[in-house]
């Protein structure tokens, strides 16, 4: 097809843009010629002219379309067409977690630092928890933001030290926003599809449906008549908690004149919304629905997917998603403080954004632009677009004089899994090895639910137990007549612990179980009242939080390896790999229809093909609890670890148990890093045609299809061995053999046949 440009008046400031399909660049179908807009920084029409005659030479010509060219482009046209092009192009495009290493390194054991991960089901209070580590009030710091929903949806890395207070901020990728902007689009199209009023439309545009996406943070809250009638029968009395009124000199606060505003400019968008999704919904529903109230189920979902998959291709939603963008890409210009770093001259989407100041109060203020959730700044909030902030500064908890050298690393919450057979995200088990404590927070009301449970599942079969730390929040309103006491409590919540241990041992051998029972009890701190300044905890929570953090400090010292070294014959570990694929395969046939389970339920077809819609357009590996990458990993890693404890031999035979546990956990780890990289490639990487193609089914059976492209890839990326390979599942084989003969031979062992 032919590609061309050209311009139209800029959106809410002066000036001209250049609109374009890149030929490079897929859209959200995975299709090449991504529409792209892009500001030309010019008023003069003829120069916006000669602009646009440039760009359409460049999309006239192939051999420019390569992200090697991008210095000879540069001699050929103006440096603004030449960064629209080529932006999201290039492959040099640093990565988040770099991007801050570059301002901010991030220190470890070689600069005295421990390093603590914190892992939590979203409310659990770990948050929370980081605020009295860090000594933040929750009245006038509110850094990190807390919330009984999903608040913390990005990286928060806390840096406590003496010196100025520093800021490094990254954003997720324009495409990555774009691609939820368009979801949320279609959720609210959607609400027209189901004839849903006005509020129904404006609550799906400004939530995605995994609640971390919210552009209401950016565009403002949908205001209603329910807003409006008082709360006083909902009062239940000051407490002894963060105060929900703003504060009289609330500089944050959108004022009223600019939230009136961005009311009008959010029904415009209902509006536009409403007209799309009402037009091309009458279309559809007239060929394909004649008569609705007769048609079956399977018809309404064809009808339903085909609509959705029409919206894609339909040009006033995609002007409607860049209106959108564009007025997203305005709340940056707001910022008037600190570094905000882009790729380039027409790239509008910023990488990172920097600041140093000695002023505490002003750090923060600044620094909550990007970590709010503040209902009264909704329409100024940067929030959602966050992918990680650093901070580094005198940042100390005020309970305690302790000044001790800690990292600390909070990200997004595990949400609520309903069973314990969902993995962890691997957003969080990749850090395992780079930390030296793991602390599950879980709440002490309800210990050791399904969340918590894949927790200590992966902590222990990645060999990691030794890094393990919980802390109990909620222990105040553990309650109840036959628990007179603290000792009685603490029990309580315990059992919970040594419950789910004794249930873990169906899973993994019981030397690994016995290891953590030994330990687990000195490992578990309890806390309550976390909502609360650091002034108001009582002595006993106080008390407790000193214990946590000598547990951290101790943690950067870890044991010396036993000198013991364990041998393995390679024969055991096909049958562990068998073990594990078919375990994986089984689960997915199950969430897929396949089959039918007790325990793991059929996901809805709209999750599995969201689940494949982020996985073709290179978005993520995972959606919500769906997460192949994790199972896969978690699966192959349970499977090896109960191979690992069956060593055919020793160099010298360990003391005991414990000894024996403590020199096969750094191959542990070892392997389970590895099988990250493993996985990705294998279910990812070598299938990403097939993830693309299943993408692209729409129309009556489409699930059906859909669904067995999925199972497709997963025979082939996991294939289950048996006594007549295929040479898929051989290369699977062989994969597997080499991470666990490297990570043995790494630490000393060997594994040979005998």
């Amino acid at each position: 097809m032919p590609y061309t440009a050209s311009k139209s008046p800029t959106k809410d400031r002066p000036g001209f843009s250049i609109s374009f399909r890149h030929p490079c660049r897929h859209d959200s179908k995975g299709k090449p010629g991504l529409k792209v807009r892009r500001g030309l920084g010019t008023a003069i029409a003829e120069e916006a002219d000669a602009l646009v005659a440039q760009m359409n030479k460049l999309l006239a010509d192939e051999s420019w379309w390569n992200a090697s060219r991008y210095n000879d482009a540069l001699q050929a046209f103006n440096p603004i067409v030449v960064d629209a092009f080529f932006d999201g192009l290039q492959a040099s495009v640093q990565n988040p977690v770099a991007l801050r290493d570059s301002v901010i390194p991030l220190p470890g054991r070689a600069d005295g630092y421990a390093r603590v991960l914190f892992v939590g089901t979203t409310g659990a209070g770990k948050t929370s928890l980081l605020r009295h580590l860090i000594g933040s009030n929750p009245d006038k710091d509110r850094f990190p933001s807390t919330s009984t929903a999903k608040t913390t949806v990005s990286d928060i890395e806390v840096i406590p030290d003496s010196g100025p207070y520093r800021a490094a901020v990254t954003f997720f990728s324009e495409h990555a926003i774009r691609a939820n902007v368009e979801d949320c689009v279609v959720a609210a199209c959607s609400a027209v599809w189901d004839s849903m009023g006005d509020e129904k439309v404006a609550d799906r545009l400004l939530h995605h449906a995994d609640q971390r996406f919210r552009l209401r943070y950016l565009l403002g809250a949908w205001k209603t008549v329910s807003d409006d009638v008082a709360d006083d029968d909902w009062d239940f009395g000051a407490g002894d908690g963060p105060s929900a009124a703003p504060v009289a000199d609330d500089r944050e606060a959108v004022p009223p004149a600019d939230a009136a505003a961005l009311q009008v400019k959010l029904a415009g968008y209902v509006d536009r919304v409403k007209t799309i999704a009402t037009a091309m919904a009458a279309a559809i529903k007239a060929e394909l629905l004649p008569e609705p109230s007769t048609a079956q189920p399977e018809d309404l979902q064809a009808a339903l997917e085909i609509f959705q998959s029409e919206l894609l291709d339909d040009e006033a939603f995609r002007d409607l998603v860049l209106d959108i963008m564009d007025d997203i890409q305005l709340r940056f210009d707001r910022l008037d403080v600190g570094t905000l770093t882009k790729r380039g001259k027409a790239a509008r989407w910023p990488e990172l954004w920097t600041y140093e100041t000695a002023d505490r109060d002003d750090f923060l203020r600044q620094v909550r632009w990007f970590s709010s959730n503040y209902a009264p700044a909704f329409g100024r909030l940067l929030t959602p677009l966050v992918d990680g902030i650093r901070v580094r500064g005198p940042l100390h908890p005020v309970f305690t004089n302790r000044r001790d050298k800690v990292v600390y690393l909070d990200g997004q919450g595990l949400g609520h899994t309903p069973d314990s057979s969902s993995s962890v995200t691997t957003h969080v088990t990749q850090r395992f090895a780079d930390v030296d404590t793991i602390l599950l927070v879980d709440n002490a009301e309800q210990p050791v639910q399904a969340a918590a449970q894949a927790v200590l599942r992966a902590v222990a079969a990645s060999g990691n137990y030794g890094k393990l730390a919980i802390a109990f929040t909620h222990f105040d309103q553990v309650k109840g007549l036959n628990l007179p006491g603290f000792a009685a409590k603490r029990a309580h919540v315990l059992a919970s612990v040594h419950n789910y241990l004794a249930r873990l041992r169906d899973v993994l051998n019981g030397p690994i179980v016995t290891a953590i029972e030994r330990t687990i009890d000195a490992q578990c701190f309890m806390l309550g009242g976390l909502d609360a300044a650091s002034e108001k905890l009582p002595g006993g929570v106080r008390a407790q939080l000193e214990q946590l953090m000598e547990q951290f400090e101790r943690a950067i010292t870890p044991p010396p390896l036993p000198d013991a070294k364990p041998s393995y014959d390679p024969s055991g570990l096909g049958f562990a790999v068998q073990r594990a694929a078919d375990s994986f395969q089984r689960a997915w046939k199950f969430r897929l229809g396949f089959a039918s389970s007790a325990e793991i339920s059929k996901e809805h077809w709209t999750r599995v093909k969201a689940l494949n819609r982020r996985i073709a357009n290179e978005l993520d590996v995972e959606y919500d609890s769906l997460r192949p990458v994790a199972d896969f990993v978690g699966r192959i890693t349970e499977e090896i670890s109960n191979f690992l404890d069956h060593p055919v031999r020793w160099s010298r035979v360990p003391k005991d148990d414990t000894e024996a546990q403590e020199a096969i956990a750094p191959i542990r780890q070892a392997v389970f890093r590895e099988l990250h990289s493993l996985a990705v490639t294998r279910l990812v990487d070598e299938h990403l045609t097939d993830w693309r193609r299943g993408n692209d089914h729409k129309g009556k059976g489409s699930a059906d299809r859909r669904a067995v492209d999925i199972r497709g890839i997963y025979e082939l990326a996991a294939p289950v061995p048996g006594t007549v390979n295929s040479e898929p599942a051989l290369d699977f084989m062989k994969a597997v053999r080499k991470i666990v003969r490297a990570a043995i031979e790494d630490q000393g062992g060997e594994m040979k046949t005998l």
